[in-house]
């Protein structure tokens, strides 16, 4: 291959990653700012949900400069976000965070949406051992190659389908069977991993295992087979876009077992929306729901932050939103107990930081990640509403679902 073209697929190369910018300050980085960088899904397929992490990032970057910014020794600095668009490509993410580090000289990383973008991105941070803190990857597969540099405020993916269990086991009639249905990307595999133990222990009856395809669409045959043999509950691991066209299939097909229960969708507004009806009865879960108990330090608490978002955006937060504004305090904290910006010394500081965040409480653990409880919920009538939490249940779920042509 000649040096021309060689030259020439570089220049393309750059020229790509650069129109993907997304300039979030019109006043370039001071000598008193701290500029954190990040990718994040902004347009292609799941770019309705990257954009909980740039509103997040932004709408707690300007909380905190409102406050005073971050003190850092007796100085004072402002936050300042360099955030690129890596348009749902896991490729052209890996070479915006690597130019976020070495061409842009960010001083910290905030991260992705999705497991797998967050364990691509992760290992540009660690090569480079600058900090990153990220709220959108769950995957236990992140935090298990002892990496220093990399951590993250969603609990473990393999644990996602814990609480839910726990509800099933109290349910009554209790569920026989279950379906356990799930992507095949980082995340989804992490939740079926995790979660195929846990109903053996609990006594269920898993009538199927079945992986798809991520961003599959048709799910005619897998629905098929739920109802060909009488599953009663159906557990499915998967992003929304997915969510949705299993949920529209379902009623297309008639297939209503005695419940369903989805990792995402559910705390979203958008999901419900694009539902209507449709999706009353569906569980799901979450690690966050806002309460004016939830204190924190720049937003006074949870319920706070959630009209300021609203306000501001024009939809309801919801727990990616939540993880994303954790992820910059969790920097502040850790930069100020640090007492310096070095990556190193902030890359310490994270390891032991502890502070009690609109999130929930901040303390990671020695493989950088967090471990929140996940709340089951479940969609009823136009609310939301808590069913299962960490101390058993709270409210009443409706269950068994009925016919589709029964509402």
């Amino acid at each position: 291959m000649s040096k021309m073209f060689m030259s020439k697929m570089n220049a393309c190369s750059l020229a790509a990653v650069a129109t993907a910018v997304v300039a979030i300050s019109a006043m370039p980085a001071q000598a008193k700012d701290i500029v954190l960088g990040a990718s994040v899904q902004l347009t292609g397929p799941v770019a309705n949900t990257g954009r909980y992490y740039r509103d997040a990032y932004e709408l707690a970057i300007d909380k905190i400069n409102a406050a005073g910014g971050v003190k850092v020794g007796n100085e004072k600095y402002n936050l300042v976000l360099k955030l690129y668009d890596n348009q749902s490509d896991v490729n052209l993410s890996v070479r915006q965070y690597t130019q976020l580090v070495s061409q842009d000289k960010v001083n910290f990383l905030l991260g992705p949406f999705a497991s797998n973008f967050a364990l691509a991105d992760s290992a540009v941070s660690e090569k480079y051992q600058i900090p990153m803190v990220q709220g959108g990857g769950a995957s236990d597969q992140i935090f298990s190659r002892k990496f220093k540099y990399i951590f993250g405020t969603l609990a473990p993916a393999s644990n996602y389908f814990g609480s839910t269990i726990e509800m099933l086991k109290g349910l009554n009639p209790a569920p026989k069977s279950v379906a356990l249905l799930y992507a095949d990307d980082a995340f989804d595999v992490s939740v079926a991993d995790g979660t195929r133990p846990l109903l053996k222990q609990a006594g269920f009856t898993v009538s199927m295992d079945e992986r798809y395809s991520t961003n599959a669409t048709d799910f005619n045959s897998l629905l098929s087979q739920v109802k060909s043999k009488g599953v009663d509950a159906v557990l499915v691991a998967g992003h929304e876009t997915e969510i949705l066209n299993f949920v529209r299939q379902a009623k297309s097909l008639a297939v209503a077992p005695k419940m369903y229960s989805f990792t995402v969708g559910v705390p979203s507004e958008d999901f419900r929306k694009a539902l209507g009806k449709d999706a009353e009865y569906a569980f799901g879960m979450t690690a966050w729901l806002p309460s004016e108990t939830q204190k924190d330090r720049w937003f006074g608490d949870a319920a706070q932050f959630e009209k300021a978002y609203k306000a501001k955006f024009g939809y309801e937060p919801d727990y990616h939103s939540a993880s994303g504004v954790a992820d910059v305090e969790a920097f502040v904290q850790a930069i100020e107990d640090a007492g310096a910006l070095e990556p190193a010394k902030v890359r310490d500081a994270l390891a032991k930081v502890k502070f009690d965040s609109l999130y929930g409480p901040i303390a990671f653990a020695e493989n950088g990640q967090i471990d929140l409880p996940q709340t089951v919920i479940q969609v009823q009538g136009d609310a939301l509403v808590a069913i299962h939490g960490a101390s058993g249940p709270i409210k009443p779920a409706k269950y068994p679902m009925p016919a589709w042509n029964a509402r």
